[in-house]
């Protein structure tokens, strides 16, 4: 890594939008904003923090306002509801106006301080940096597990690869910014939307923190419809997998077929088999109806695309930058 002094010198005139977006954050966001603030202080550029709540049903909106009114580096948007976190990022990435963008999380668990290690990553000549989670202290052994074993899914499904442990927090090129705003999906995994784009990567591996407070609003349900979007948003193998199926149980029945014919014609009486047809009979409705599953999920998101309804709506309009 280059030392300070000289990364200040190539910082300078530079800008760096950092994008928080909070759901239920008040009761750490002070923490959170002067830690950020301390680390901004050790690199020569502006910058800019960007806050995006979320529809919050605590008292972050205030914060928010609080922070905004004695800190003119902060840009507060508020959204006219709970959107989910992917939508408050792309909200943050449209108003973000830095040569680079840094989503992070108000909780600490990802520390502002690996913030100077990505710019100097970026000065030496990176478009991406991300930063790698080499401990997750603050994770179950089943989140782990189940982590572990969902990105190796989608390595196997999809035709782009996530790295592993690794989340939002990374920096971004304004010209990476710039191609991920050119994809409109309305069904957001934005992880896979970076990934997407390509240009070239380096990682910075770190220990995760627990919170400092508060708890994850993603349960079990919330990280497996999250997970399950990543999948369907970028392969179709989940509909060839059913193709695959129909085609074995065509097969399985045509070799079935042929020995019940052949036992009736050289043994000339019937074969027995109430109870495994009708095992047959509901074991096969039942992939069908998983199949049909599978297609509704394609479609739905078709038929969510076509509406062309805004990822997001921002409240306090009168806040926000021209041209959003």
């Amino acid at each position: 890594m280059q030392t300070t002094a000289k990364m200040i010198s190539t910082t300078e005139n530079k800008k760096i939008s950092l994008i928080i977006p909070c759901f239920n954050e008040g009761q750490g966001l002070k923490n959170f904003h002067e830690a950020a603030s301390k680390t901004m202080e050790k690199i020569d550029v502006t910058c800019e923090f960007i806050y995006v709540d979320d529809g919050s049903s605590d008292n972050t909106p205030v914060v928010l306002e609080r922070l905004e009114a004695i800190d003119p580096r902060v840009l507060f948007l508020q959204l006219s509801r709970n959107f989910g976190k992917e939508a408050a990022l792309t909200a943050g990435i449209d108003h973000a106006m830095g040569d680079a963008v840094i989503p992070i999380d108000a909780d600490l668990q990802d520390p502002p301080e690996l913030i100077v290690q990505m710019v100097e990553a970026w000065q030496s000549g990176a478009d991406v940096v991300m930063a790698k989670r080499s401990s997750r202290s603050g994770d179950t052994l089943s989140k782990k597990f189940f982590s572990g074993a969902y990105y190796w899914l989608h390595k196997k499904l999809t035709n782009i690869e996530i790295p592993s442990n690794v989340g939002d927090f990374r920096l971004l090129d304004r010209e990476v910014v710039d191609s991920v705003k050119r994809l409109h999906e309305k069904n957001r995994y934005m992880k896979g939307l970076f990934s997407w784009v390509g240009y070239k990567t380096v990682y910075i591996d770190f220990d995760r923190k627990t919170r400092s407070s508060g708890k994850s609003s993603y349960n079990f349900r919330r990280l497996m419809g999250l997970g399950l979007n990543g999948i369907f948003s970028f392969s179709a193998v989940p509909l060839k997998v059913w193709l695959r199926f129909g085609l074995a149980g065509i097969l399985l029945s045509s070799i079935y077929i042929v020995i019940v014919v052949y036992k009736v014609l050289t043994q000339g009486i019937d074969v027995p088999g109430y109870a495994s047809l009708l095992v047959a009979i509901f074991f096969m409705g039942s992939l069908q109806l998983v199949g049909l599953g599978v297609l509704g999920e394609y479609v739905g998101r078709i038929y969510e695309e076509t509406k062309n309804r805004p990822i997001y709506i921002v409240k306090n309009k009168k806040k926000t930058r021209d041209g959003t």
